[in-house]
């Protein structure tokens, strides 16, 4: 799992590529989360095109987060997730708490 974090505006940008399971990329997710929010930044974009697969402990870890920026007053928005991720977070009935857009401009927009 590769994860890069950039700033845009008020907006914590995190880029993931590889797969968002269980031990070394669902850690090194948390990690880059739970600094952005320690540090106020709770207005979070992900990015899930390169995210292969997610597994039940990637999705565990994206809603968390999710409950922990909205308790800051924030949010985690996804951007164009993989056609895998989309289907997983649909089936396990999560994909309704989460705002889905096209590109990352359209994200980083919303929180305007």
């Amino acid at each position: 799992m590769e994860i890069n974090v950039l700033t845009r505006s008020e907006v914590q940008v995190i880029q993931l590529r590889g797969a968002l399971r269980l031990g070394d990329g669902v850690e090194k997710f948390r990690e880059a989360v739970d600094q952005a929010l320690s540090s106020g930044k709770v207005r979070l974009v992900v990015h899930l095109s390169e995210v292969p697969m997610v597994d039940s402990s990637g999705i565990g870890v994206l809603v968390k987060s999710m409950a922990s920026a909205k308790q800051r007053g924030g949010a985690i928005k996804l951007v164009n997730p993989s056609k895998f991720a989309m289907q997983t977070l649909r089936l396990v009935g999560v994909l309704p708490l989460f705002e889905i857009f096209d590109t990352e401009d359209k994200a980083v927009e919303s929180f305007a």
